[in-house]
């Protein structure tokens, strides 16, 4: 199964759910994540998936990064901000349970398929 974390709002999130129910037989669980809000501890467990930090995984052009002064914040800061902040989420993520993948370019998601 594939699991993606999309916001409808986003093209690149669009584009990358196309692009894997047309690339792939598996089952594709949705996960709205604006809708349904991840914990913290879904969040460090895609940061394990993805092998990156915190800061890799967040939209740091947004309004809220800034205003929330995270540049210099902490791991531990920044997770919560994500919980809280889910807007800051960098998106589509794409998790088939032991790999995940940030779909900018969606084509980064096909690794998954």
């Amino acid at each position: 199964m594939l699991t993606i974390y999309h916001n409808p709002r986003c093209s690149k999130s669009r584009e990358t759910l196309e692009l894997i129910k047309e690339n792939s037989s598996k089952e594709i669980k949705i996960i709205e994540y604006l809708k349904e809000p991840v914990t913290q501890e879904d969040i460090k467990k895609l940061l394990t998936l993805l092998s990156c930090s915190p800061v890799e995984m967040m939209r740091t052009k947004e309004a809220e990064f800034k205003e929330q002064n995270l540049k210099s914040a902490d791991d531990k800061t920044l997770i919560a901000a994500m919980v809280t902040t889910p807007k800051l989420i960098e998106r589509p993520i794409v998790s088939d349970g032991s790999k995940a993948v940030i779909g900018r370019p969606p084509t980064n998601a096909l690794a998954l398929c």
